[in-house]
């Protein structure tokens, strides 16, 4: 029983900790105001390693309401699968939008959805959207949480990167 116990324990515990860095948005919340100047030392081309491959993301200043990002992620030499989005301006509040695609361009989401993220909150040197954060590190330097969800198994994953 003791074992059993200590079990559960240590189980809660990784759970807690493995989510330590990004948070849920909460059911019946409301995105608080915010802007695009706020989150606008994401823009750059960056470079990190993540999933046994070199990862890149590119994003774009804030221009018409909105800054664009393409990812992709390389292994052994070859795209494995390429991301599409940005962080829009809707109302006075932000959202992060995103596509997948395969490594042929194909999409994995259909036609007309979106992977959706709003707006937590902005504090410091952290934007927290709905089980994504970026956290500035640095002028050179930032940290991407990302929440992963594959086959019943939720796991919170870091990107590092520097940028070029």
């Amino acid at each position: 029983m003791k074992n059993a116990l200590l079990i559960i324990a240590l189980v809660f515990f990784s759970c807690c900790i493995a989510q330590e860095n990004t948070v849920k948005f909460p059911e019946n919340g409301i995105a608080p105001k915010a802007n695009l100047n706020q989150v606008s030392w994401i823009q750059g081309h960056w470079k990190g390693e993540a999933f046994g491959g070199i990862t890149e993301e590119i994003w774009s200043p804030p221009l018409g309401d909105s800054m664009m990002f393409s990812f992709k992620l390389v292994s052994d030499g070859k795209v494995v699968f390429y991301e599409l989005g940005g962080i829009r301006q809707v109302d006075e509040t932000l959202i992060f939008q995103l596509k997948h695609f395969g490594n042929d361009f194909k999409g994995w989401e259909e036609k007309d959805e979106t992977v959706d993220a709003k707006l937590v909150k902005i504090e410091g040197n952290r934007v927290y959207f709905d089980e994504f954060t970026f956290e500035k590190i640095s002028d050179t330097e930032i940290n991407i949480y990302v929440v992963i969800k594959e086959n019943g198994e939720t796991e919170e994953v870091k990107f590092n990167y520097k940028k070029q």
